[in-house]
C-alpha cells in the first residue's frame, strides 16, 4: 500500500537533525485521508487498508525505507531571535516521489517529544489537526502554494491544551519543511558548511534552474529566487483575504510554500489592519503589514547568507541588500496582477487604449503603462469594501452579478454603499477599454474570485463536532465544498458570512 520512501534529509550531517521514530499512539484510528494526493504521491489505493494506514501515519510503525527525523532550526518570534526550536512534535519520515516528477516530503505532526520539545508533550489535539486539514487543502484547491494534508489519525488519548481534548496526528505532506529559521540555526553557530549543504539542497530541491551556477553565486541566486516566491505569495494571501497569524522566520519555508496553519483566518468583512491571532497583540502579522513582514524575514535570511554571497563583506551586504530591496518591486507586481484578475482585467488594455492614453506608456518602450491605473482601482474597490463594511469574498464574486446587471447584489452587502457606487462607473469604463466581451469578463471573474473559503465560524463548527460528538459529517461535508471553491457548494448556507453571534475574532496556535 505505502510506496517506498527515500531519506535525502536524512542523509545530512547529523547535527542538522535528531533521528528517531514516532512515540506510538494507544489507539490510531483514521479520521480522514486523501486519496487523490496519496495516488499522487504512488500509494496503491487498491491494496489500502485504514488499520495499517492509521498505524503508520499515527505514529506506531514506520514504513519502508524511511529513516525518521526532527529537524533542526531556529527563528524570530515576534522579532525575537530564538536560537533554538526545531520540530518539537513533528517527524520527517522521508520523502516519496510526485507524480509531477518531484519529491515530498511526508512529516508527522503530533508525534511525540523531540530533543526539540522544550518541555511539550509532543503531541497535538483533534482541533488544530482539523483546522490545517482543511485550510491546507483549501489553499491547494484555491491554487496557493502550501503543504497539503495527506491523512488525519486520532490517537485514542487525550490532550492538555486550554481543555481536555482528543488527541490527532495530522500527515503533511511538503516539497521541503527548510525554513528561514533553519538557515538561521546554523548561522547562529558560525556553520558554513551547514549554511552551504542548505544553499545546495534548496536548489536541488525547489530551484533547479540555478543548479548550474557557479559556487560563487548559488547562495546570491538562491536569496533572489526565494524573494520573487516570497513576494508571489503574500500577494495570493491578500487576494483572498488571508491573514497567516504567525509569519515568524520559522515559519517562512524556502519553497514558497505557505507552511503552519495555526491561528490563521479568513477575513469577513474587509479591514486592513484585521487581526486574529490571539497572541498578536499589536497587529505584526495584520493582513496590510504581511508584505513587510515577509521582506524583514527574508533579510534575516540574507543575513545568514552574507558569507556564502562574499568573502568582502561589504560587497556580500551591498549584492544582499539590492535582492532584499526587490521584494518591493516583486510583489507590487504581483498584487497588481491578482487585483487585475479580480477586477476581470487582462492587463495593459488594447492597443487603441493606449493610443488613448500615450501619457501612459512607458518610456523605455518596456513595462505596464496601466499598472498604476489599474492598481489604484483595485485598492479603491477595497476601500469602498473598508467603508461599507463589506465580506471580502462575496463582494467579489458579486462583480459577476454586477456585470450582468444586477448591482443590487454587490450593492446589498455594503452598509454604506457611496464609494462603491462612485467606483462602479470607473470599473465599468475600464471593462470597456479591455475591448472584450462581458461573456470574456464574465469567465475571467468567475475563475479568479471563489466562492467557498474556509470562514473561521465553519472550520469551528467542524471542529466543535468531531471534538465533542466525534461527529465528522461537518468535517466531510466543508472540506468537499473546499475542495471546489470556484462552485456553488450544495448546502448554499456555506457561503454566508457568520451571524452576530457566530464570528470568529480570536484564534489560537496548537502548539
Amino acid at each position: 500500500m505505502f510506496p517506498a520512501f527515500s531519506g535525502r534529509y536524512a542523509s545530512l550531517p547529523d547535527r542538522m537533525r535528531a533521528e528517531m521514530a514516532p512515540t506510538p499512539v494507544a489507539a490510531p484510528r483514521l479520521l480522514a485521508f486523501n486519496r487523490p494526493l496519496a495516488e499522487a504521491l504512488g500509494f496503491d489505493l487498491d491494496a489500502f487498508d485504514a488499520t495499517r494506514a492509521a498505524e503508520v501515519l499515527g505514529g506506531n510503525a514506520v514504513p519502508d525505507g524511511a529513516t525518521p527525523i526532527a529537524a533542526a532550526y531556529a527563528g524570530h518570534q515576534f522579532g525575537n531571535f530564538v536560537p533554538q526550536l526545531g520540530d518539537g512534535r513533528a517527524i520527517l519520515l522521508g520523502e516519496l516521489a510526485h507524480k509531477d516528477g518531484g519529491l515530498r516530503e511526508v512529516q508527522l505532526k503530533g508525534a511525540g517529544r523531540t530533543p526539540f520539545s522544550r518541555g511539550g508533550d509532543g503531541r497535538a489535539p483533534i482541533g488544530p489537526v482539523l483546522r490545517e486539514y482543511l485550510v491546507s487543502e483549501a489553499m491547494a484547491a484555491l491554487g496557493v502554494p502550501t503543504t497539503r494534508a495527506l491523512a488525519a489519525v486520532a490517537s485514542g488519548e487525550k490532550v492538555v491544551r486550554q481543555m481536555v481534548e482528543p488527541g490527532a496526528v495530522l500527515t503533511r505532506v511538503a516539497s521541503s519543511h527548510v525554513r528561514v529559521g533553519t538557515f538561521q540555526y546554523f548561522a547562529a553557530r558560525r556553520d558554513s558548511e551547514a549554511l552551504s549543504l542548505l544553499v545546495d539542497f534548496c536548489i536541488e530541491r525547489h530551484y533547479p534552474e540555478l543548479a548550474d551556477l557557479p559556487e560563487a553565486e548559488r547562495a546570491l541566486a538562491l536569496l533572489e529566487a526565494v524573494v520573487e516566491r516570497q513576494a508571489s505569495l503574500v500577494a495570493q494571501w491578500k487576494g483572498l483575504g488571508f491573514i497567516h497569524g504567525v509569519m515568524n522566520t520559522d515559519n517562512c519555508a524556502i519553497s514558497g510554500e505557505t507552511i503552519d496553519y495555526g491561528p490563521c483566518a479568513f477575513m469577513d468583512a474587509f479591514h486592513p489592519h484585521r487581526v486574529f491571532s490571539s497572541i498578536d497583540e499589536r497587529g505584526r502579522y495584520a493582513w496590510d503589514n504581511q508584505p513587510a513582514i515577509a521582506q524583514w524575514n527574508l533579510a534575516r535570511l540574507a543575513e545568514t547568507l552574507l558569507p556564502l554571497i562574499s568573502d568582502d563583506q561589504e560587497r556580500a551586504v551591498a549584492l544582499a541588500t539590492e535582492a532584499i530591496e526587490a521584494f518591493a518591486e516583486c510583489h507590487d507586481a504581483a498584487w497588481t496582477a491578482v487585483l487585475r484578475a479580480k477586477l476581470g482585467l487582462e492587463g495593459s488594455g488594447s492597443e487603441s487604449d493606449q493610443e488613448r492614453h500615450p501619457e501612459s506608456r512607458s518610456t523605455d518602450g518596456e513595462g505596464d503603462p496601466l499598472a498604476d491605473e489599474d492598481l489604484a482601482l483595485g485598492e479603491d474597490f477595497l476601500k469602498a469594501m473598508e467603508e461599507g463594511s463589506a465580506d471580502f469574498t462575496l463582494s467579489f464574486a458579486h462583480l459577476s452579478r454586477a456585470l450582468a446587471g444586477d448591482e443590487a447584489a454587490l450593492v446589498q452587502g455594503f452598509e454604506r454603499s457611496g464609494r462603491l457606487e462612485a467606483w462602479l462607473p470607473r470599473w465599468r469604463e475600464r471593462l470597456a477599454r479591455e475591448g472584450v466581451s462581458d461573456e470574456v469578463v464574465g469567465a475571467r471573474l468567475a475563475a479568479a474570485n471563489p466562492q467557498m473559503i474556509p470562514r473561521n465560524h465553519l472550520v469551528e463548527k467542524a471542529i466543535r463536532a468531531a471534538t465533542d460528538d466525534d461527529d465528522l459529517s461537518v468535517f466531510e461535508t466543508l472540506l468537499a465544498a473546499l475542495t471546489r471553491p470556484y462552485q456553488t457548494p450544495d448546502d448554499t448556507i456555506l457561503l454566508a458570512p457568520p451571524g452576530r453571534d457566530e464570528r470568529v475574532l480570536r484564534t489560537f496556535c496548537g502548539t
